[in-house]
């Protein structure tokens, strides 16, 4: 069985993160990071320690991170029709 389908299971979820960060040589000018991977909300642990790794590792500093997170597998969705259509 494939991880990432066991995990989704387990409520990961798939997070994306923008990450503005400025720019090491032009402080003055922000640039934009997107990092998309699955993560346990409302925690997040994996993008926690992607941060981490990002303050000590990386000269670019943060300055701002938005999240967005959705479960993939979720029960099933329907609606009702508006009209009934008839095809040859």
């Amino acid at each position: 069985m494939d991880r990432s389908f066991v995990v989704q299971l387990n409520d990961y979820r798939i997070t994306t993160a923008e990450i503005l960060y400025w720019m090491p040589d032009h402080t003055h000018i922000l640039q934009s990071y997107v990092w998309q991977n699955l993560d346990l909300a409302p925690r997040f642990p994996n993008l926690s320690k992607f941060l981490d790794f990002w303050n000590r590792n990386l000269e670019g500093k943060l300055h701002r991170v938005r999240v967005a997170s959705t479960q993939l597998i979720k029960p099933a969705e329907f609606g009702f029709a508006n009209g009934l259509y008839h095809l040859h």
